[in-house]
């Protein structure tokens, strides 16, 4: 029978908790650990530290009984010198033959300087609604990095040190978290109106500076009574989100976890977050209560959100004004002079947008010539046909990207490409949305009509 114990970093005891993790392996279609990289959802990924570096240490020659895999999790605030020097001690004094960390492989990729420059594909962000959670996740990179700077600790800096510890030990490096931007597409899209605005002004204000501010030892974000305040603060903050980014990534580390401890004769030291350590250990004491792989990295289906509706009845608004000056029999004189007021005004609005976020010529003209179309399709947005011609124009690369949270100024985000493109996109929309406004006033005030008067005709020209 194979099976695993596990144990905290601190704990000293010899108390041992035993689960049958083959059954538990059974039921979620665990693979056996190979030393292979694997890939695909719901998969552990392994990093090859050393072409010659085993897999696993092999058992003694007398030895006929697989041994249970020992777990060893060191829980860890991100921005802590205390956490990088834990991390350390504990993965020499324990000598694993795995080292698991929180982390996908593009977040390690990024902490290994891996990533390669190249454009970035900003079609992709503009579209579908990732524009929203990629910005999201701007944000928290940027406030994890303030709060690195104030405490003098590279965000990530107890990862890198367990990667550094563990290929100088010649272990191996399970990478356990789910895909940050699977995480990200899940967290935005389960998330309602009302959380994502909460979401949105907790980070800028933490951004700027703004705000009441607690004083938190950051040494000792790791005691478990303050976890447990941090994540219940979370919680009644947006309970969604807390889900996503809390329960669910407990449920994948430790299902991760199991599939690595399966066969027996493995000790893996497991570095992750202070907030994961007691929700992974509840899955490790039970891991039948694991859910489903596939459970975890499917993405919700879309829903008809707050800002849809908003989007819609803004369009819906300009197309029900053009209909009823021409149900109430305005001349064509008239409604051509109110259809140029209406080009003018959407056009002029959303181009000022693309030049305050100091867009290139081209994206300004684009979204002059764009906005009055766009304002009247809820499939379309000035923004995104002026933000791809900045892409064009500028050409935004992942250094760009890489280099959005270590910029101290605004000054300085606007004169980096790949922000520009955003806020290109974003202040076209913008100016595009008061021009819908402002264009249907102008309409019905050129015309020469009373609204009320006006919607009286529209209503008995089709019988009401």
């Amino acid at each position: 029978m194979d099976s695993m114990t596990y144990k905290t970093a601190e704990e000293k005891s010899d108390e041992q908790i035993i689960t049958d993790s083959q059954k538990a392996a059974s039921n979620y279609n665990y693979d056996t650990v190979s030393g292979s990289i694997y890939s695909g959802q719901g998969d552990v990924t392994f990093s090859q530290t050393s072409s010659l570096a085993p897999m696993v240490k092999q058992p003694d020659a007398l030895q006929t009984a697989p041994q249970p895999s020992q777990i060893i999790i060191v829980g860890t605030a991100h921005v802590s010198e205390k956490s990088v020097n834990e991390v350390k001690d504990t993965i020499e004094r324990e000598k694993p033959d795995i080292v698991a960390v929180e982390l996908c492989k593009s977040r390690y990729d990024s902490l290994k300087g891996e990533v390669k420059d190249s454009e970035i594909p900003i079609k992709d962000i503009l579209s579908g609604g990732k524009i929203y959670y990629f910005l999201v996740h701007l944000l928290l990179a940027y406030v994890q990095k303030k709060i690195g700077d104030e405490m003098g600790v590279q965000p990530g800096a107890e990862m890198i040190t367990a990667i550094d510890a563990a290929e100088a030990s010649g272990a191996k490096i399970a990478l356990v978290d789910r895909d940050i931007q699977l995480t990200l597409q899940r967290f935005w899209s389960k998330m309602g109106f009302f959380e994502k605005l909460n979401i949105v002004v907790t980070l800028v204000a933490s951004a700027l500076g703004i705000g009441s501010s607690k004083n938190i030892d950051i040494d000792n974000i790791t005691n478990q009574d303050m976890v447990t305040m941090l994540t219940d603060e979370l919680r009644a903050a947006s309970p969604n989100a807390a889900a996503v980014l809390i329960d669910e990534r407990d449920a994948y580390i430790a299902g991760n976890l199991v599939k690595i401890a399966k066969g027996g004769n493995k000790k893996i030291v497991t570095v992750l977050g202070a907030g994961h350590k007691t929700g992974v250990e509840k899955y490790l004491k039970d891991p039948k209560s694991i859910p489903p792989m596939s459970s975890l990295t499917e993405l919700p289906q879309k829903r008809f959100s707050f800002m849809k509706v908003l989007g819609i009845g803004i369009v819906a608004l300009a197309i029900a004004t053009f209909a009823l000056l021409i149900m109430s029999g305005t001349p064509i004189e008239l409604l051509l002079l109110a259809f140029g007021w209406w080009f003018i005004i959407n056009g002029i609005l959303s181009s000022i947008g693309a030049a305050l976020a100091k867009g290139h010529p081209y994206s300004i003209i684009t979204a002059f010539l764009v906005a009055w179309l766009t304002s009247l399709n809820p499939m379309m947005a000035a923004g995104w046909f002026a933000g791809l011609m900045e892409a064009k124009q500028r050409k935004p690369t992942t250094e760009d990207l890489k280099e959005v949270v270590k910029l101290e100024s605004f000054k300085e985000l606007q004169q980096n490409n790949f922000f520009r493109v955003i806020m290109v996109a974003a202040f076209a929309n913008i100016g595009s949305t008061i021009g819908t406004f402002l264009g249907v006033y102008v309409m019905v005030q050129v015309t020469g009509h009373n609204p009320i008067d006006l919607i009286s005709a529209g209503l008995t020209a089709i019988g009401l």
